[in-house]
Formats: C-alpha cells, structure tokens, sequence
C-alpha cells in the first residue's frame, strides 16, 4: 500500500469504527454500566474456532483502543497467518467494562474479514499452478469495501477496480444504450481522452460479441457466464487477434463461478477469474473471547 493509500484506509477504517460503535453503544451499555464495576481490571484471549486465514486483526485492536486507549492489546498472530481450531490468537488486558463494550463490533469486524480471507485462500489454492488470477468484485457490504477488498488481498487473491471512478467496465446495460459495443467503446475512449492510464473492460455474453469486441482498443474482455467450450472458443480468437493488432487483450471470466468449475475454467488459459461470493456469500469465520478470571 503507498502512503496516500495507506492514509485513507486507515482515516476510512477509523471513521467506520466509530459508526459500528456508535450503533452497538448508542448512549450506553446498560447491562456493563449496571453489573461490572469501573474499576475492575482482567485478562481476556481472542481464541479461533476453526481452521483458516487471519485477516482484520489491526482493525480487531483498533476497535478496543477507540473505546480505551489504555487497553494492553498482544497479538500472537498477524494477518495472513494460517489459523488452527483452539489457537490463541491474542490477549486484552485491562477495564473489564471496556473489554465488555468492544467484543462484539471487535469479533464482527475480525469474523468478516478472516472469513473472507479464508474463503479466497481456498478458491486460490484449487487454480495453484495455473496461470490465473482470482479477483473480487464490487459485491461487497456497503462503506466497508476497504476492509473486503483488503482481506481478498490477504486470502491470496487480487482486486478488481474498486468503485466506478477508477476503472471503466463496459457492460450490457451500456451496451444496450450505446447500440454495439464498438459505439460504447468509442464513447468511452473520446471521453477518457488523454487520461490512457485508465484501463477499459467490455463485457461480452456471447462468441459474436467476442468478435466485435477483440477489434475495439480495450485491455480486457470479461467472458460473462459463458460455458467451458465458449470460453475455450473466445479465448482462442482473443488470442489470435491479440498478435494480429499487436497489442495484448487480456481475458476475464464472470459468473457462475463455483468451486467445482473453477480449476477446468483456470486451465483454459485465461488471465483473470473473477468471484463475487468472496464478499457477498461469506461464511463469518469463529472465534471467541474468554476472561481469564473474573
């Protein structure tokens, strides 16, 4: 990450913290503020309950340090570590009401991420060998696009454009309006002018489109919920035009991306295989918080 990056994610991530404690707090934690009192101080572990990838421990400490700065936070893992069932992952000395008020959001965030982590280093680990790239997509929760897209990266996968603003992908919708895709992309290039650094993506949902496509000055054609033979097909002519205008069209492919397709998808050759149930279908990885003594 440069700096200006890193900057953002860290302003962004604290502002979203703010707005989850916020909600969760709203003006107090009545059952904390009536049991536990002020002064009482203990040892809690953040324990993992199932095999995977850590992702979101940074985020997990922030959370706690927003409530109470004066929290002792170790950490026993970082992100990217490969986590085992009973594994300590880290400990919280200090206010046990402050403790109380943070281990939700805390274990929200942490959950989310790790288990996205976890969901893209397994996608990662059935194309090894192969030439592809795993990308998310833009399916992710609403403000916390960041934090998604960070733990995509941790998992072993790559991200895709992050918003609309830094990338242009030309899809049917667009395509429909401008009339072809030939239209669409010279729309696209009069408006991008002199800015060539940002790259242009079409979508195509069939071979036709592929052949209209390939003679556009695009980077990338994304192969949009197309069968094995039709990729393979697609490929081979995207290919070929590539060497015969001299300049390389990479190859992305969308949709219906499942576990049990994605190895003979990846072995077609393509350049980049795009999932969006990395963010949008993520199964929450465990863990939990346990005090030492009370």
């Amino acid at each position: 990450m440069g700096e200006l990056m890193e900057r953002n994610w860290v302003k962004r991530t604290d502002e979203l913290i703010d707005k989850a404690l916020a909600e969760d707090l709203g003006t107090g934690d009545l059952t904390t503020d009536a049991i536990v009192p002020a002064n009482l101080n203990s040892t809690a572990f953040l324990f993992n309950k199932a095999p995977g990838i850590l992702a979101g421990i940074d985020v997990f400490k922030k959370v706690f340090h927003h409530i109470d700065p004066d929290l002792e936070i170790i950490e026993h893992c970082k992100d990217g570590c490969k986590i085992t069932n009973g594994m300590k992952i880290a400990e919280i000395t200090g206010s046990v009401s402050s403790i109380l008020k943070g281990e939700r959001t805390a274990l929200n965030f942490l959950g989310r991420m790790s288990g996205i982590a976890t969901k893209t280093a397994q996608v990662v680990e059935i194309i090894d060998g192969c030439h592809a790239k795993i990308l998310d997509t833009r399916k992710t929760i609403p403000t916390m696009r960041h934090l998604d897209k960070y733990s995509v990266r941790i998992g072993g996968g790559s991200n895709h454009r992050y918003g609309l603003f830094d990338m242009v992908l030309i899809k049917d919708n667009h395509i429909a309006i401008a009339g072809t895709i030939r239209i669409a992309v010279d729309s696209v290039m009069s408006s991008l002018k002199d800015n060539k650094d940002i790259k242009v993506e079409v979508e195509c949902q069939s071979y036709d489109e592929v052949l209209e496509a390939v003679y556009t000055p695009v980077d990338i054609i994304m192969l949009d919920n197309m069968d094995l033979s039709e990729i393979v097909r697609s490929t081979e002519a995207i290919r070929d035009a590539s060497v015969s205008n001299g300049k390389k069209i990479l190859v992305e492919v969308s949709g219906n991306i499942t576990s049990g397709n994605i190895k003979e998808i990846a072995d077609t050759g393509v350049d980049y295989i795009s999932v969006g149930s990395l963010t949008h279908s993520v199964d929450n990885h465990d863990f939990t918080l346990l005090f030492d003594e009370l």
